[in-house]
């Protein structure tokens, strides 16, 4: 049997393989969305960024979890495997999709720990939203890459657009992949699927879930539950990094951008800033003095150690106006302030 759909709005229920010819009339809108992965770290802001845009209506959340109000102002819930192409089909046809957010991925370090099974839920189904584009089902995509495609040989310091990639983890290779895909894609059929190579992202609404970056999500939380914190990345090890905020921002700004000033068909970089934990506990401290931190660094130092230190985004800037609201200072401020009310009592 196919999973339910729930419409929150209504709170009425609708299965997919009902006998019944049945139709989802969603209201009228110049798009009709469907977000994988909603219920994760990105999904989670972006679906309700979405929803706001659009209204909740238009806005279809999917993942693998129960539904969970608290996480998601979407209209209609999908709990589905995005690896199941004819379920996939079947919900892009019901509730004619036009425009897909296709965020579900298995993060770095897990993906470590499960290469096949990152290479089925990183690649395969990309190609199917692409497949569906080619035939006219859908008409936009959105993918994220990531600073993971980055690897051997290249500088550390303010990496371009085009360099040579060499990924060295099974989620860089999946990543790089799928930036082919896309490129792929577009050149041969005119699919129009747009792509962000996201750094590291810190957000207080949702827990982060396998990165490699996630110490810079874990210690806002240990510094004010435990005024203590162990890093599993070096002390002096930078990587990039961006608040969620201007992820989003980011992201919602490449989807609107007029189709012709899309330049680079494989996946923008995306800089943000860059710091090393003993910077980010700097800055901790200056909100939690008493804050103190040690290294003992895990398997995902060495992932941290093949991805470079600065990006350069400028042609982003060029193409499509991309600009950033936060520094290290201005999140921390953010972070620490919405998380002490959050992990109140």
């Amino acid at each position: 049997m196919f999973p339910k759909l729930i419409n929150f709005f209504k709170f009425a229920i609708h299965t997919l393989n009902s006998k019944k010819n049945q139709s989802l009339h969603m209201e009228s809108s110049t798009e009709k969305i469907l977000i994988t992965g909603a219920l994760g770290q990105i999904g989670t802001e972006l679906t309700n960024r979405l929803v706001a845009i659009h209204g909740k209506e238009n806005v279809v959340a999917s993942g693998l979890d129960r539904f969970d109000k608290n996480l998601t102002s979407a209209g209609y819930y999908e709990r589905m495997d995005v690896t199941n192409t004819q379920l996939v089909r079947q919900v892009i046809k019901e509730y004619e999709i036009t425009t897909v957010y296709h965020l579900a991925s298995l993060l770095s370090g897990t993906s470590e720990k499960q290469p096949l099974f990152a290479w089925k839920l990183n690649v395969e189904p990309l190609i199917n939203f692409c497949e569906m584009a080619r035939e006219g089902l859908i008409k936009k995509i959105f993918w994220p890459s990531s600073i993971a495609v980055f690897g051997k040989g290249i500088p550390k310091e303010n990496v371009g657009q085009d360099v040579v990639l060499n990924p060295t983890t099974v989620y860089g290779i999946s990543k790089l992949a799928g930036e082919k895909w896309c490129e792929y894609y577009f050149d041969k059929h005119g699919v129009d699927v747009r792509s962000i190579r996201y750094p590291g992202l810190i957000s207080w609404k949702t827990p982060a879930g396998g990165g490699t970056t996630d110490y810079a999500v874990e210690i806002y939380y240990e510094a004010i539950e435990e005024g203590k914190y162990t890093s599993f990345i070096s002390e002096n090890t930078a990587m990039p990094m961006l608040y969620m905020d201007d992820a989003i921002n980011a992201t919602l700004k490449l989807m609107e951008a007029p189709k012709e000033n899309i330049t680079v068909r494989s996946s923008y970089n995306l800089g943000g800033m860059s710091f090393t934990p003993a910077e980010l506990a700097a800055e901790i401290r200056k909100e939690i003095p008493e804050f103190k931190i040690d290294y003992k660094p895990d398997f995902r130092q060495a992932i941290a150690d093949s991805w470079p230190a600065s990006i350069d985004d400028s042609v982003a800037k060029k193409d499509w106006g991309l600009t950033y609201d936060f520094d290290i200072t201005e999140m921390t401020r953010d972070m620490i302030k919405n998380l002490k009310t959050k992990l109140k009592p």
